[in-house]
């Protein structure tokens, strides 16, 4: 039911979306807002190595959970590096699109328990309790408009199971 819900959300969203991000102003795409933002440039790099950028500079809309830098540099010594070699960028694809919901959801979209198909085809949950969390990595910034889609900023790598 939650499935249906947000899959109906998403699809209603993604009509709307492309049009009433150029009517709030917002004309830099999420590649470029994140370059703007300046603390996500592990994952701008990533998105680059992975041959990514002309997706997400695409008409989307897409809903990115972004890790920033913090994030990558806690994950495990040399994992960043192993995973921008070009012989990993299957493995690198896949964990950014797990980062990637179609569609653009507002944090005021969510609910507690929610299940999202990611681009990568995986589910995320998103818990909305005491606090938002994708698969348990923090939302620490929301709803950071872009001209096709949305960012939320967390705090943690999410790995695809």
């Amino acid at each position: 039911m939650l499935r249906r819900t947000f899959l109906a959300t998403s699809t209603a969203i993604a009509m709307f979306s492309a049009t009433a991000a150029f009517a709030d102003g917002h004309s830099k795409d999420i590649v470029d807002t994140a370059i703007d933002a300046g603390s996500f440039g592990t994952l701008v790099a990533a998105v680059q190595a992975a041959g990514l950028v002309d997706t997400l500079k695409s008409e989307g809309p897409f809903t990115v959970f972004a890790p920033t830098d913090e994030a990558f540099a806690a994950l495990p010594a040399g994992t960043v590096e192993d995973l921008l070699k070009p012989e990993n960028k299957d493995k690198l694809t896949a964990i950014l699109t797990y980062h990637v919901v179609p569609g653009k959801v507002m944090s005021g979209d969510l609910s507690n328990n929610m299940m999202a198909k990611t681009a990568q085809g995986g589910d995320v949950t998103i818990m909305t309790e005491g606090g938002v969390t994708v698969n348990g990595a923090n939302v620490v910034t929301a709803d950071i408009a872009a001209s096709n889609g949305v960012i939320h900023v967390i705090d943690a790598v999410i790995l695809p199971e």
